[in-house]
């Protein structure tokens, strides 16, 4: 489906990285590929390392995409848009990974009745293991949807929702690995405060994430389920258990996705 199309980045980010890491791992040409990005050094290390055509300027990019992929901040959303209304033809595909930002909000920018499909991806795309949300804009079509699907199925697993779930998409898979990483940093400053050493800690600590992760989307038992069998009557287990729910564990995690839901929101101006 992506045949004879080209895709323009208008931000060369580490989420736009990522993505163009995939699609060349997948086989698509770097030739069909263009990326707008504003800072000279970044340039640079993405011209040489991916081969991809590079530009300084936004404009440069959009005249000429078939597939306007935009990786920018949402802060800026506002002004970047603006500067693109005028090459925006209605033959153009639209992708937002914008943080926050509607799909009403970008057709409005554009008068023409731009097409749109917002996507929402998470870090690990940089190592093609993301978690991927998209939902259709009004004009979107069922193809424009099967081509964002197929550009980001290259960096991960792919769902579709309806837009009103996606601020919940990024609070939970969009900041998600950061509360990954933040426990992992939490287990390895345990085992060091109860005599690791400090590399020794951090290798356990990753590696007991990165295996229970496995088990659970590999044998897809619920997460109760397999806690349960890490859980013996009166064990070490259990006792690290009951101080987790002292502390909220749970609720924290929830409050924190909550969190980062309603700041997503308040990005859209909800």
């Amino acid at each position: 489906m992506l045949d004879g199309k080209t895709i323009g980045f208008i931000g060369g980010g580490n989420m736009a990285e990522a993505i163009i890491k995939g699609l060349l791992a997948g086989g698509f040409s770097p030739a069909a590929i263009m990326v707008a990005e504003p800072t000279p050094l970044r340039r640079e290390f993405l011209a040489s390392t991916y081969g991809v055509e590079l530009h300084e300027e936004n404009l440069d990019i959009a005249r000429r995409a078939d597939i306007l992929l935009l990786a920018v901040k949402p802060q800026v959303a506002a002004s970047v848009l603006a500067g693109l209304e005028q090459v925006i033809s209605p033959d153009k595909l639209i992708i937002s990974i914008m943080a926050g930002i509607s799909t009403g909000f970008i057709e409005e920018s554009f008068n023409n009745g731009a097409r749109v499909v917002r996507v929402m991806p998470n870090t690990p795309a940089l190592i093609q293991a993301a978690a991927t949300a998209i939902c259709p804009g009004r004009k979107a079509t069922q193809q424009d949807l099967e081509i964002a699907r197929e550009i980001f199925s290259r960096v991960g697993t792919v769902v579709t929702l309806a837009e009103k779930l996606m601020d919940a998409v990024t609070g939970l898979s969009g900041s998600g690995p950061a509360y990954v990483f933040a426990f992992i940093e939490a287990l390895a400053d345990a085992g060091v405060k109860n005599g690791l050493p400090r590399d020794v800690a951090a290798q356990l600590a990753v590696q007991t994430v990165v295996g229970s992760a496995r088990m659970a989307a590999e044998t897809g038992e619920h997460p109760a389920l397999l806690r349960e069998k890490v859980t013996s009557p009166g064990g070490t287990t259990i006792a690290g258990l009951h101080t987790l729910e002292n502390g909220r564990f749970r609720g924290l995690i929830m409050d924190a996705v909550d969190s980062a839901s309603q700041r997503s929101k308040e990005l859209s101006g909800k």
